[in-house]
């Protein structure tokens, strides 16, 4: 049995894949510790959605989750040469085209969009825009951290994309649960 705890992180470090140690506060773990979060509250969507009615959405998002973690492994894994003799998988270009055909197929459910749209609306919606700001959050790490260790191209393409779709699902939520999109207004000045 292996225990859940192992002590080496009381003094603020962290393994990487690899065998490197590195501050908890590092740049890499802050990305992928991004990413973590965002397939926490893509869990939470996912559980939120009506089971029969969006069927499909759930589905999808669970094989987002399993991109995530896999994106996750990529972040911790500084060495292409480990990544690459790890076999573990990775995201790359065919998951950013394969997020792009949801984006459009999904688009087709929902009238296009008129003004700047506020989070909220179903509570599914509301957990699906938390999760587009989480994948905001994680991909402005990511663009950071690819400035002091270049990443795999895909990475930030795949969250700038994923972003999209979270967006999308949100309105498409709103739209099968039949509440309508919170529109911005602006305030009385």
């Amino acid at each position: 049995m292996v225990k859940i705890y192992t002590r080496r992180g009381d003094r603020g470090e962290t393994d990487l894949f690899g065998g490197d140690r590195v501050g908890k506060d590092d740049l890499r773990v802050r990305a992928y510790g991004d990413v973590d979060e965002l397939n926490a509250v893509v869990g939470v969507a996912a559980a939120s959605l009506e089971a029969e009615r969006d069927a499909d959405m759930h589905t999808l998002l669970q094989r987002i989750q399993s991109s995530l973690f896999d994106l996750g492994t990529q972040l911790a894994t500084p060495s292409a040469e480990h990544l690459e003799k790890s076999g573990l998988p990775r995201v790359d270009g065919g998951d950013v085209a394969e997020l792009e055909n949801q984006i459009d197929a999904f688009e087709k459910e929902i009238e296009p969009l008129k003004s700047f749209v506020l989070p909220g609306g179903s509570a599914a919606a509301a957990v699906l825009h938390h999760a587009r700001t989480v994948c905001r959050r994680a991909e402005r790490h990511c663009v950071s951290l690819d400035r002091e260790a270049p990443l795999d191209t895909a990475i930030v393409q795949y969250l700038n994309r994923l972003s999209d779709l979270m967006f999308t699902l949100a309105r498409v939520a709103n739209a099968r649960a039949g509440v309508a999109d919170v529109e911005w207004v602006g305030r009385e000045r």
